[in-house]
């Protein structure tokens, strides 16, 4: 045994702690619901009350019903695309052969908790220049009824914000009907 573990061995708690803290240096804790974010480049000096005003609008919309659009299928083999897309860059989009870049996984978030994530995703994914990514929304195996609880939202969703030019359900290798490929805005 060298030293070191030695003094360990028998060091008191706090003396423990202040070696594991020396060694490992600083660390960031995971957020709450223990997800990690990859670090951004900080955001534009926005002033805090449009901060706050994007954050209500997030919550006032949390209570919309949900309409069937005439581009989304919402049972099965879900499809979105904006107007004046070509319907070609869908096929793309439903063969796989956009790179998948970012992925949010909805597990065990309630509606409201969804919502908020997934604007929060989309609006870094913004940022980062992002173009496809993946939202993992689950197909509802541990739901009461056996219904997938986010998937109508989570589509419902997306054909409200701008930067969505269009979504597929995933392929089967990509997660399935558990998870929803999207095409973002590019510069």
């Amino acid at each position: 045994m060298n030293k070191r573990s030695i003094f360990l061995s028998f060091a008191g708690p706090k003396e423990v702690d202040d070696d594991f803290s020396r060694v490992i240096g600083e660390v960031t804790p995971l957020s709450p619901h223990g997800r990690y974010l990859h670090p951004t480049p900080p955001p534009s000096s926005l002033p805090l009350s449009r901060l706050r005003d994007e954050r209500e609008v997030i919550l006032e919309s949390m209570a919309d019903p949900i309409h069937s659009h005439e581009d989304v299928e919402m049972d099965g083999d879900a499809a979105f695309v904006r107007p004046g897309l070509s319907r070609q860059s869908l096929r793309r989009l439903r063969r796989g052969e956009w790179l998948i870049q970012a992925e949010l996984d909805l597990h065990g978030l309630t509606k409201v908790e969804a919502k908020i994530e997934l604007a929060e995703f989309l609006h870094e994914c913004k940022h980062q220049w992002l173009r496809c990514v993946r939202i993992i929304h689950g197909k509802g195996l541990r739901s009461p009824n056996k219904e997938p609880v986010l998937k109508l939202h989570v589509r419902h969703w997306l054909t409200q914000r701008d930067e969505v030019l269009a979504f597929v359900t995933a392929r089967p290798v990509d997660g399935g009907g558990g998870a929803t490929v999207v095409l973002l805005k590019g510069r």
